[in-house]
């Protein structure tokens, strides 16, 4: 997959990204550090790009439809989160295969323990698995 890492997110992001074999950007290196959700949200549409973020703005469907996108993964993790956590709670997410290839189209909120996948569409119903480790 392709991914376009958020800011909120630390800069360990990407290089974990790649260890899996995907393709990512860091907003901070293509000149968005400091745009608008509104702004990030259409460089990832416009560049076919799947926004991982911690901004839960983004799990909006209202707002921020996600048939509209690429994907889009909200990490959602307690405030005290160091970056490591961050980066372990993406990792556990990242080694099930099974739940990323449904992310395209998709809104994926991304736990500790826990994933649920979503899109706006009617009829189209939410997956909600424990994760296979648990980030601790």
């Amino acid at each position: 997959m392709r991914f376009l890492v958020d800011e909120d997110l630390p800069r360990g992001t990407e290089a974990l990204l790649r260890s899996y074999g995907h393709e990512a950007k860091d907003v901070r290196d293509i000149g968005l550090r400091g745009a608008k959700d509104h702004q990030i949200a259409a460089h990832a549409r416009s560049t076919g790009l799947c926004l991982v973020t911690g901004d839960q703005d983004f799990s909006d469907i209202r707002n921020y439809p996600p048939e509209s996108y690429h994907g889009i993964v909200v990490l959602k993790v307690p405030n005290w989160a160091t970056a490591s956590f961050i980066l372990n709670v993406l990792e556990s997410f990242l080694q099930r295969h099974d739940l990323l290839e449904q992310v395209p189209g998709r809104l994926a909120i991304v736990e500790p323990g826990w994933v649920r996948i979503r899109a706006a569409q009617r009829g189209d119903v939410t997956i909600s698995v424990p994760s296979t480790s648990q980030p601790f």
